[in-house]
């Protein structure tokens, strides 16, 4: 197995946009394609190195750049989320952006177009769901530690079925979001399930964050058990 990664760009909806395919290189034939989609500081190495355990499982996974080439920002970014704010403000360019991610992973040689997913963490959930939510053909989504408000207008079908991993002490999804979010892929019709981790805030993912004052801090335990929940999800998704 070689896991290698390659920078891929695509135009439009305010582009160019900098994304990144990691894929087992030895392998043989087109496989499922995963979109991962990046908290709020955009793409970065966490991200890839995440990636790369995907890869190893059988998936080429494209790295999606929602911001545009050369947007990133940093923790100590006194305006970390100037690029999420924007999309926050504009939901239809967030789905439309995330639309025209799928569209370019199903594009690339290496992916079997009729066969794909996403995962995301933070914004990178909110960005899973939206686009569930805008009915594009996705076999399936897992948010971690997502953002679960519903955009300002209808949603179209959605067929992806969803895995959400959550902590229940997130502060930025309290327990009435994530109560609301399951109302609404209820009456959707959506195939959902929620896997709620106790004692466990935002970012329990992200080895860089450790401020348990604030609910944000990563948990090696949920981590591991979201890892174990997604590996199986996807393969129940992919067979």
């Amino acid at each position: 197995m070689t896991i290698t990664r390659r920078v891929t760009l695509h135009e439009g909806l305010g582009g160019p946009f900098e994304s990144m395919a990691v894929l087992d290189k030895s392998a043989g034939g087109p496989r499922p394609g995963i979109l991962l989609f990046s908290n709020v500081l955009g793409t970065k190495e966490a991200d890839f190195a995440y990636a790369e355990k995907v890869a190893a499982l059988g998936y080429t996974v494209l790295v999606a750049d929602i911001y545009g080439q050369g947007k990133r920002t940093s923790r100590d970014d006194p305006d970390m989320a100037r690029y999420m704010n924007a999309l926050n403000a504009d939901r239809a360019l967030l789905r439309d952006r995330v639309k025209a991610s799928h569209a370019h992973l199903k594009s690339l040689p290496e992916v079997d177009a009729s066969r794909t997913a996403s995962i995301g963490f933070c914004f990178g959930g909110k960005c899973v769901l939206d686009l569930a939510r805008s009915g594009a053909d996705i076999a399936g989504g897992v948010s971690f530690h997502g953002v679960y408000d519903a955009p300002p207008f209808p949603n179209a079908a959605m067929t992806a079925k969803l895995l959400i991993c959550h902590g229940w002490d997130d502060p930025i999804a309290p327990p009435a979001a994530t109560v609301a979010l399951a109302e609404e892929l209820t009456q959707s019709g959506c195939d959902w399930q929620i896997h709620a981790y106790g004692h466990t805030g935002h970012a329990f993912t992200d080895h860089a964050v450790n401020m348990p004052d604030k609910g944000l801090a990563y948990n090696s335990d949920a981590d591991k058990r979201s890892f174990r929940s997604m590996r199986d999800f996807l393969a129940d998704l992919f067979g």
